[in-house]
């Protein structure tokens, strides 16, 4: 045994070593064959703009912008969003800059009194003839494109002759709809009707306030409201419903029992009752919603929750001492967040019609607000007048089969059969 060890020994001091000539030789990093790989062009997007998104979302984008109508439909109704934001640069009764005598004026953000211009009342009304040729004598004045705010009237209407030439009063029709002429009135005040800024391209209403106007700041506020009753509703629900699928036993058995009382209360005569004792408003109205909204989207959470929590990677953080705050929010949230962000766009779609039937009901906001439901309900009472209930019909009909292509792509991008194609 110990002879046949130091022959093996003996071999291995016999091994010569190969010389160096002989190795292979070695490349540098600096042989390598052709140019170097070009970076991702998504890849440098992302950092150039700031934001890195992970590998699945990066499908998931491509998904999204793979479905065109949804695709298109998010950039049409954030255009149209962002610029309802500015709704009193492009439809307002006030000049967006004032030259007068040799002062620069911001009336669309200062409330300039009208001694500055020679009148005596505490508002200007810039509309007033006196103050229009004040100004024009002494200076400029720069207009939004429609010179109408939500509640102005137009007080150079002259109105149009019907039937045995009578004067028709308020509402008016749109100019290009009619063919009617006018009533006969001062030639400064038709000039001043006649102007393009002054024109009702959509007629007015039965106040004599501009259609336009109204649809542009009821579309902000609808979606205003929208967004904020979404959003509260979804934080409120996905923590309700997260604690539910992630303890069970009886938290999830107490918390069952009282949406099922919750739910089944009737919302619409709690309005009602509410409305009968304090004064409607927009932040009264999403309190009573907010009440009843959020119960919506437990479901969704508590199931996956439920699906989630006996995961092998939820038991490993369990076992390695993670709160159960941590794990509910970091762990098993983004996986539930899936179903929840799909159903997000339809309830963005919800919350607009449910103040769009208050409004309609007369039970939402205050009146003389510039609401979309409000417009139908003068549609409806003004039959004559159809091009108001046309345009709170298609204002409703768009806004809402917008959303609807919206969250048809977020749908598809999010649906894990699409996700990793």
């Amino acid at each position: 045994m110990d002879a046949r060890r130091d022959e093996t020994i003996e071999r291995m001091v016999d091994v010569q070593p190969v010389a160096p000539e002989f190795a292979p030789p070695i490349m540098e990093a600096t042989d390598a064959v052709g140019p170097p790989p070009a970076p991702h062009p998504e890849g440098e997007r992302r950092r150039r703009f700031g934001f890195h998104l992970s590998p699945i979302n990066e499908r998931r984008w491509r998904n999204f912008k793979s479905n065109r109508r949804g695709y298109w439909a998010l950039w049409i109704f954030l255009g149209l969003f962002v610029g309802s934001l500015f709704a009193e640069v492009i439809a307002n009764d006030r000049p967006i800059l004032v030259k007068y005598k040799g002062e620069i004026l911001m009336p669309i953000l200062v409330d300039y009194p009208e001694e500055k211009f020679g009148g005596f009342l505490a508002v200007t009304d810039y509309k007033d003839p006196v103050i229009l040729d004040e100004i024009q004598k002494n200076g400029w004045m720069l207009w939004p494109p429609i010179r109408y705010s939500y509640n102005s009237i137009n007080k150079d209407y002259p109105r149009v002759k019907g039937p045995e030439d009578r004067c028709l009063g308020y509402p008016a029709p749109p100019p290009w709809a009619t063919k009617a002429a006018l009533c006969e009135a001062d030639p400064d005040q038709l000039a001043r009707f006649l102007a393009i800024g002054n024109r009702n391209w959509l007629g007015t209403d039965d106040q004599g306030r501009d259609v336009v106007a109204r649809v542009i700041y009821g579309f902000r506020i609808s979606v205003l409201f929208g967004l904020i009753l979404t959003i509260l509703s979804a934080v409120i629900g996905v923590t309700a419903g997260a604690s539910q699928g992630y303890f069970g036993g009886a938290v999830d058995l107490i918390f069952q029992r009282i949406l099922e009382i919750w739910s089944s209360i009737p919302s619409l005569y709690v309005l009602i009752i509410i409305s009968a004792v304090l004064v409607p408003g927009f932040w009264t109205l999403l309190f009573i919603l907010l009440l009843f909204h959020w119960v919506y989207l437990v479901g969704v959470v508590r199931a996956e929750f439920l699906r989630g929590r006996n995961f092998e990677y939820i038991t490993a953080a369990r076992a390695l001492g993670l709160s159960n705050a941590k794990i509910m929010f970091k762990h098993l949230l983004p996986n539930a967040m899936v179903a929840t962000l799909t159903f997000l766009p339809f309830k963005l779609s919800g919350s607009i019609t449910a103040l769009t039937a208050l409004d309609f009901l007369g039970l939402g906001l205050p009146p003389g607000s510039p609401s979309l439901g409000e417009l139908l309900s003068q549609g409806k009472a003004n039959l004559q007048a159809p091009w108001l209930g046309l345009t709170g019909f298609f204002s409703i009909a768009i806004t809402l089969s917008l959303l609807i292509f919206i969250g048809e792509a977020v749908r598809d991008a999010l649906d894990p059969r699409k996700t990793f194609r």
